[in-house]
């Protein structure tokens, strides 16, 4: 009877493999004496998949990065890029590279509504990261996301119509939600491993602690007046554009900066005693400068504070200003030619210098020296403009649609830059890019094109945003299905705050 039990788990755990992967509900460990019967010996022919090198290859590791994107259609898509680690150390031209491989982790309904942010967090002592998803639904949901690369089972899989194979890795779990805000989320960030900032339309910016993911602390934005509206009026809930676009916070974690809907300045908060500490209004000429028309809404959408801490970027709709630490203008970021910009990252560049990376509506990743200015194009512009450095993709390269989001990574000191773009038209684009290339633009005080693309991933969806981090965990047994039939515990560290 154990025995036929035991074949019956085994079939419908074959059958599942060819459904749509998604995260565990709950750990259920229940049966401890299916292993048993399904005990096998080690086996040598299961490894990772960033493992699998013939002895040409012992120079350079393949590099496994976890993917996440959000999307309009709810539809949160996990999946594993593993790149080969001649690719992107060589110089080889982009025919002569080898194509990445792909293997789905998950993809499920996240949502009751649009995917708008997503976060992760730093790595904790049992190699897992936590992913926060945050929608229009009012809810943030959270996932446990393991570290480690991708096993290559030697277990036949079912045949699929997907070119894609699926992984579906059992120490991805589903933690839970958070319903401590009443309108949309627009952003979430984890600052350190036992902290979570989350910004949404209700004019709140809300500290949970990740531990037992208490609501520590609430800093209310005020509501912006109506702009243009007739005196005496009065505006119903809803019909004035309230909200935080973006938060920005130091490195020291003791200052932050936010935007808001509705409202021509940024507000300063102490986060010591999470009380205002200052309002900067938008001068009208440093928005005309920064390309804001007559008739735009004039408020900040996107911060993001330099890797020194010495200067912040708030990005508008055309264009972007850089303050310092007086909050006085530096300079002014306007793309050429003028288009929309989407997201803001700041590149690791070391050596004392600040990159700036701004993707934009037609398909380019922009790079800027915030430590370098030149004359703007009009003798009247009293700030000046930062210089750009270099521009990735756009119509050089062959690629138009917009990039939503991205994230800039790099595996190990000194290795180049790997770009992962998300665009509205569902396709995920990997990049190589050297440093070098970015700096000898800024030497030289010319936009070049810079990177190199490595892969491209259709996923079917409308992407709104992206995160990606380099799965850097230990690999993982060769069965998992045999390690949770023995009850070994899924947890082996803490979640202990990193202040």
């Amino acid at each position: 009877m154990v025995k036929r039990k035991s074949e019956d788990a085994q079939l419908s755990a074959r059958a599942a493999t060819g459904k749509n992967a998604r995260f565990a509900e709950s750990p259920k460990v229940t049966k401890t004496s299916k292993k048993s019967q399904i005990t096998k010996p080690t086996k040598t022919s299961t490894k990772p998949a960033v493992a699998n090198k013939d002895t040409s290859d012992v120079e350079h590791e393949s590099v496994a990065i976890q993917i996440v994107t959000g999307s309009y259609e709810r539809v949160l898509h996990g999946f594993a890029a593993t790149v080969s680690g001649d690719v992107i150390e060589s110089d080889k031209s982009e025919e002569a590279q080898k194509e990445p491989t792909y293997s789905d982790t998950f993809l499920f309904a996240a949502h009751s509504s649009a995917v708008r942010c997503l976060a992760v967090s730093a790595p904790n002592e049992a190699h897992k990261r936590v992913l926060a998803t945050g929608s229009t639904d009012e809810r943030i949901n959270l996932f446990h996301v393991s570290t480690s690369p991708p096993v290559v089972s030697s277990k036949p899989q079912l045949p699929t119509l997907s070119a894609t194979s699926v992984i579906e890795n059992p120490r991805n779990r589903e933690l839970g939600s958070l319903l401590h805000h009443a309108r949309s989320v627009n952003k979430l960030q984890f600052p350190t491993r036992g902290k979570l900032f989350s910004a949404a339309d209700d004019n709140t910016v809300a500290i949970s602690r990740t531990r037992d993911w208490t609501v520590l602390s609430t800093i209310k934005c005020p509501i912006p007046k109506a702009v243009g509206r007739p005196s005496g009026d009065t505006a119903g809930p809803g019909e004035v554009p309230t909200g935080v676009n973006d938060f920005a916070i130091h490195p020291s974690m003791k200052v932050m900066v936010t935007v808001g809907k509705g409202e021509r300045c940024m507000r300063l908060w102490n986060l010591v005693t999470g009380k205002k500490a200052g309002v900067l209004n938008f001068d009208k000429s440093l928005l005309q400068a920064a390309g804001e028309g007559r008739y735009s809404s004039g408020e900040g959408r996107k911060l993001v504070w330099g890797e020194d801490g010495e200067e912040y970027v708030v990005g508008f709709e055309r264009g972007a200003v850089v303050y310092g630490m007086d909050s006085m203008p530096k300079a002014i970021i306007r793309p050429s030619p003028p288009t929309k910009l989407h997201q803001m990252r700041i590149v690791p560049a070391g050596e004392g210098r600040s990159i700036l990376a701004l993707s934009t509506e037609d398909g380019r990743i922009i790079f800027y020296d915030l430590k370098t200015t030149v004359e703007g194009d009009k003798e009247d512009e009293e700030v000046p403009q930062c210089a750009a450095v270099g521009q990735l993709g756009g119509n050089q390269a062959g690629f138009t649609g917009r990039i939503k989001d991205f994230e800039v990574l790099q595996h190990k000191a000194g290795a180049p830059l790997i770009l992962v773009t998300g665009s509205s038209d569902g396709a995920v684009r990997l990049w190589k890019c050297n440093m070098s290339e970015i700096l000898e633009g800024a030497v030289e005080g010319e936009v070049r094109q810079v990177g190199t693309p490595i892969g491209t991933h259709e996923t079917g969806h409308r992407i709104t945003c992206l995160v990606a981090f380099v799965m850097d965990g230990p690999a993982e047994a060769a069965d998992d299905e045999d390690e949770l039939a023995q009850g070994v515990p899924e947890e082996a560290g803490s979640d202990s705050d990193d202040e």
